[in-house]
Parts: C-alpha cells; sequence; structure tokens
C-alpha cells in the first residue's frame, strides 16, 4: 500500500493566497484558477453551520482583493464534496492528475487500494464586514500560513482519459470534470491524463493539531514537524522528492517525543512512501482515517 501526499488547493503560485480557516476551525481547501475548466467559482457553494450557504467566488473574489473573479473557471480538483457543484446522481469524488506529476505517480506505481492524503497552505480569516448582502472575508492580520492535511481518497480505480470512452452511461457523468476540458483533454499534449475514481474518501471540517502538518514554531509552512515513524530508514525507500536526507532531522528531545522534522520541497505535487517499508506510518495513516 502507499500514501501520497498530495498537496491541493489555492497557495501563492496558484490562486496567489492561502486557503481559509473559518473562526470555529472549520477550513475549506478552494480549487485553483482554471481558464479551461467550464466550471466557474460562482456556480461552487460551501456549508457552514453558522454563516450558512457560502459562494465560494465571493471568498476568493475577497480573499484575493479581487485578482480571482466570480466567473473565472475553477478547477474542482480533487472533488470531494457532493454538495459543492450540481451533478448527476452518479457521481462520486474523483481525483485528475496530468503531466509530470502523473507521471511520477504512475513511476511509483500508485493504483487502486492506495491512499491519497490531500494537505494545502491554510491561515486563519475573520468575518470583516456584516453587510445586509453578503459577509466580507479577509485573513486576520499577523496570522501565519500552515501547512494542514484537509482531505483524503483511497483509490477505487484509474481511468486513463485517452483509453476511456466517456459516452458510456458508466462514465458520462464524468463530463463535467476539468481533466476533461481544454488542454488537459488533448492526449497530444497531456499524454498522461488521468482520474482517480473513489473508492471511499472524506474531508476534515476543522482544524486539530493531528492534521497540522508545519512546525507549530515555524514561520514558514514548509518547515514540517512529523511522527518518527516518517523519518527515512534510508534514501532509496524515503518519501520521494524528499530522498536528500540533509532534508530530514531528529534530535534527542524529538526521538524522545515520538516525532522528526522535514524540510518540504517547494515544488512538487505528489510525494509517495511505499508502507510495506514504513509499517508505523500505516498505522499513523489508519488512526488518522480511522480506516
Amino acid at each position: 500500500m502507499k500514501l501520497i501526499l498530495s498537496r491541493k488547493g489555492f497557495d501563492s503560485s496558484s490562486g496567489g493566497c492561502p486557503n481559509p480557516i473559518f473562526p470555529d476551525g472549520r477550513m475549506l481547501a478552494l480549487p485553483i484558477p482554471d481558464s479551461d475548466s467550464q466550471i466557474t467559482y460562482d456556480e461552487i457553494d460551501y456549508q457552514h453551520p453558522d454563516y450558512g450557504l457560502l459562494k465560494v467566488s465571493d471568498l476568493v473574489s475577497q480573499l484575493t482583493q479581487k485578482r480571482v473573479k466570480p466567473k473565472s473557471g475553477a478547477h474542482l480538483d480533487p472533488d470531494l464534496i457532493q454538495y459543492a457543484y450540481a451533478r448527476s446522481e452518479r457521481w462520486r469524488p474523483v481525483l485528475g492528475q496530468t503531466g509530470a506529476a502523473q507521471g511520477h505517480l504512475a513511476k511509483q506505481g500508485v493504483g487502486e487500494g492506495d491512499v491519497f492524503v490531500f494537505f494545502g497552505v491554510f491561515r486563519d480569516v475573520e468575518l470583516y464586514k456584516e453587510g445586509r448582502r453578503k459577509a466580507v472575508w479577509r485573513f486576520v492580520p499577523g496570522t501565519k500560513p500552515k501547512h494542514i492535511i484537509w482531505g483524503w481518497m483511497k483509490v477505487g480505480k484509474l481511468l486513463p482519459v485517452d483509453q476511456t470512452d466517456f459516452l458510456n452511461p458508466e462514465y458520462a457523468w464524468l463530463n463535467y470534470h476539468p481533466h476533461l476540458h481544454g488542454s488537459h483533454s488533448r492526449g497530444e499534449s497531456e499524454p498522461n491524463n488521468t482520474l482517480y475514481l473513489s473508492f471511499d474518501s472524506g474531508v476534515f471540517p476543522k482544524v486539530k493539531e493531528t492534521l497540522i502538518l508545519t512546525d507549530p514554531d515555524s514561520q514558514k509552512p514548509t518547515y514540517w514537524q512529523l511522527p518518527a515513524c516518517f523519518y527515512p530508514k534510508n534514501s532509496e525507500s524515503a518519501l520521494t522528492y524528499h530522498q536528500k536526507l540533509n532534508r530530514w532531522s531528529q534530535t534527542e528531545e524529538d526521538a524522545a517525543n515520538g516525532l522528526c522534522h522535514l524540510q518540504c520541497a517547494a515544488r512538487g505535487q505528489e510525494f509517495v512512501l511505499d508502507l510495506d517499508s514504513y509499517s508505523d506510518v500505516h498505522g499513523w495513516l489508519e488512526e488518522l482515517l480511522r480506516l
């Protein structure tokens, strides 16, 4: 079984800002902009128990200071929340990947039964103004961004886009997905374009300590504090993109507390760890997801 730590949602390069953590600790991973997508931000909803049905278009417009427009295309992927968008009754959670990132997943043999754990960069937001028409949100001044785990998906089936008949009723419901439109759909430019259908999946509604990857004392989200079971046995078996052992550290105090530290790669979307070599990480994953 393989674990894939998968970076998804808004960040400084895709969207231009962190994803929001609401005052009650609930978090929302925002779909990144995608000019080829047939889905726009004003078609995506988020239900908050205190603030009601929020338009994602309002959130992205306010948090990016209107750099991302309500009518902009939204890359709704991974697509894990059923009510977020109008869809077919056949819908099930799905992830798309392509290009070099999909090439890396294929090289690592990622497939049925493996588990994606999605993380992103998040920051606290507050209700800045509450007008008669809609709430106005902003990032809380002085707060820092953090890498936080926000969702997961266990792979049920792989669908190579250039080998799948999306006119077949079994798969026709997928025609809304961004990976079937624009440049993603052109086999010449996207030869690795693949959809991963879920066997099981979920999102974590609220931040809790076990979901935070960033070291609590770090000013940068990319400096992680992890359970000691992630510490590499050797460079060959280490988490991919992090096989240079100087990225990892473990002091005596870390070891005593069951921890280690990692300087996370600034680039790369999919970090893969083969749990056959890291059985204790398998236990961590089961505890995290209650599989």
